[in-house]
């Protein structure tokens, strides 16, 4: 008889790596997969098209339920199928209907929460997070017959939420507790591109403000107090301000966790017989929370599932997104220090911003706002170090840095 792997997760990175092993072995194991939604595996990337109707879920889906059936593959989804233990004596898994499965090889991949803020009045309806199709269905309904949405936090999904419900009809208010958008992506400069633009789309903005409190009538959110004394209407309040592993179920099954399940380079947890991939894990005090680096793991968590030796090394770390149809990179030490200088192009006409970080003749940092053709060579020069002393004057302009890095 094949050894039997179960995937607890059937998110993106637990079926990429099941696709990738499939791939490398596509008879080694028996293969039971089990999710807590009632679908296949969607693209949750593509959740704001969904939102704000240039797709329907049918569009984002990755794998069907005929995928997991011309595959031989079981598949246990929906709420009664969520994993509730974990029996590492037994080697089993524990459905909360009761279903159960027994593994040869276990692979966690529990994914990511979302984190909703302890604020006053926060459990009342109309407040929720953004991280599923549930999430976006609702925002959906709320949106058809409600006016006033505030989103808190300027991040990445905060403001794909909010363009979304933009687009919906709604008037949209971003509350963010830093002075600018994206903080963690862009400067302050650079988040200042992003905010006019975005206004000028309709989507009004609190910076350097959070909600205090939650006001509520007839148990549904009506209003949020902001710290500065400010009031919003709210007929709908979306909580975009950040993830934490989903590592509750390693933990009851006594694996080692920190802030993540612990896994090391072969992305195998403390018990030999476990592997974990993607948001849910801790790899050399890191966590993630980007599509690039999970696939990564997937694709070296296959390898070692199908008897190979690959190893994981957390890549450089770049960002590079579209938010609202807008391109931007960012890459290193943006910001700087003492020892370093920064040059910077900008043309508020074409709405191009650029900014690259030297310490001595090294490239330490970028930003690229609005146009990001050159993102590879950039990203080259500064993970690989390159001295740029003899291409200076040409170093914001384009084609020859990507060439020369190259």
């Amino acid at each position: 008889m094949k050894p039997k792997l179960v995937v607890v997760g059937n998110g993106m990175a637990g079926m990429r790596t099941v696709e990738q092993l499939l791939q490398i072995a596509p008879d080694l194991y028996d293969i039971t997969v089990f999710g807590a939604e009632p679908h296949g595996n969607y693209n949750r990337i593509m959740l704001t098209p969904v939102l704000y109707g240039a797709k329907n879920f049918a569009d984002i889906v990755i794998h069907d339920f005929d995928w997991y059936r011309s595959r031989a593959i079981t598949l246990h989804c929906g709420p009664a199928k969520t994993v509730v233990a974990i029996d590492r004596t037994r080697r089993q898994v524990i459905a909360r209907d009761g279903t159960t499965a027994d593994y040869d090889k276990l692979l966690i991949a529990t994914g990511s929460l979302p984190l909703l803020l302890d604020i006053p009045g926060r459990d009342c309806d109309g407040v929720m997070g953004f991280r599923d199709i549930a999430d976006v269905e609702t925002m959906i309904a709320k949106s058809a017959r409600r006016r006033h949405a505030v989103v808190l936090g300027g991040g990445l999904l905060g403001l794909e939420a909010a363009n979304g419900l933009l687009k919906r009809g709604m008037q949209v208010t971003v509350v963010n507790r830093a002075d600018h958008l994206l903080n963690r992506q862009l400067d302050a400069q650079a988040g200042e591109f992003l905010r006019r633009h975005l206004a000028e789309t309709g989507m009004e903005f609190q910076l350097g403000a959070t909600i205090a409190a939650i006001v509520s009538r007839a148990g549904h959110v009506v209003e949020v107090e902001l710290d500065n004394g400010q009031k919003l209407p709210a007929d709908l309040l979306v909580m975009a301000t950040g993830i934490r592993p989903n590592i509750g179920l390693a933990e009851a099954a006594g694996l080692e966790c920190r802030r993540g399940i612990v896994v090391d380079d072969a992305m195998q947890t403390s018990d030999p017989a476990v592997y974990s991939v993607g948001e849910c894990i801790e790899h050399r005090g890191e966590l993630f929370g980007l599509v690039a680096p999970v696939y990564e793991q997937a694709r070296i968590c296959a390898d070692q599932l199908a008897g190979g030796t690959g190893s994981y090394r957390t890549g450089f770390a770049a960002t590079m997104l579209k938010v609202t149809g807008i391109d931007l990179f960012s890459v290193g030490d943006f910001d700087g220090d003492a020892d370093s200088e920064t040059l910077r192009f900008v043309d508020y006409g074409l709405g191009i911003y650029k900014k690259v970080v030297l310490r001595g003749d090294v490239p330490i940092g970028v930003i690229l706002y609005g146009d990001t053709g050159d993102a590879n060579g950039y990203l080259r020069l500064v993970r690989d170090g390159v001295p740029v002393s003899d291409r200076r004057r040409r170093l914001l302009f384009g084609g020859a840095t990507t060439a020369e890095a190259a």
